[in-house]
């Protein structure tokens, strides 16, 4: 990665996180609710009966009360789990229960599937910090997704979970970076690329 590009990423990272951080309880609410509506259109359109989704952190746009719904519709769901050689390994969670991953981050404890699990899905929904109108995402700087998207045989569609205000025009990218065919944010699915 370029020094110019990679500053370039962090500096918009850092300002994407402020404006996150910002917030109020009451937009965080609404955004939630027109998040979840959004996703299960997206599920109901593409007819997708398997999907890979993460565990919203507390500052990323609310990916769980759709999670519950499509658990209550029997759409099986592959959570990934870091791991420390920089890949994601998949479960479905069964226990239901959750404990802290590699970075804190909060994942589903159930069996691991390995890393070739997830190309048997039929709808990828993956964090995002940005996504441009090409389809470029940003993600948070770890390159799980990126690796992930890269390795597989064949991928189904893929879409970045992000506010209305983190759709931009241009972000800035690398070689290893990997586009998402559309975005769901609040109020709207965007087809890209």
């Amino acid at each position: 990665m370029s020094h110019e590009v990679d500053h370039q990423k962090r500096a918009l990272r850092a300002e994407l996180r402020e404006r996150r951080r910002n917030l109020t309880s009451t937009e965080l609410e609404n955004t939630t609710v027109g998040l979840t509506t959004q996703l299960q259109g997206l599920i109901t359109r593409s007819g997708a009966r398997s999907i890979a989704c993460y565990l919203s952190r507390p500052s990323e746009p609310n990916t769980r009360p759709f999670l519950n719904w499509a658990l209550e519709r029997g759409i099986r769901i592959l959570f990934p789990i870091s791991r420390e050689d920089g890949l994601l390994d998949w479960t479905v969670g069964e226990t239901g229960e959750e404990s802290a991953g590699l970075f804190g981050i909060n994942e589903p404890i159930g069996e691991l599937l390995g890393p070739i699990a997830i190309n048997d899905v039929d709808l990828i929904i993956v964090p995002a910090a940005a996504v441009d109108q090409t389809g470029m995402r940003l993600g948070w700087g770890r390159g799980y997704f990126d690796k992930t998207l890269g390795s597989m045989e064949r991928c189904p569609p893929v879409y970045g979970v992000i506010y209305d205000s983190e759709l931009r025009d241009s972000i800035p990218q690398d070689v290893h970076d990997r586009p998402v065919n559309g975005v769901v944010t609040p109020t709207r699915i965007a087809e890209l690329g």
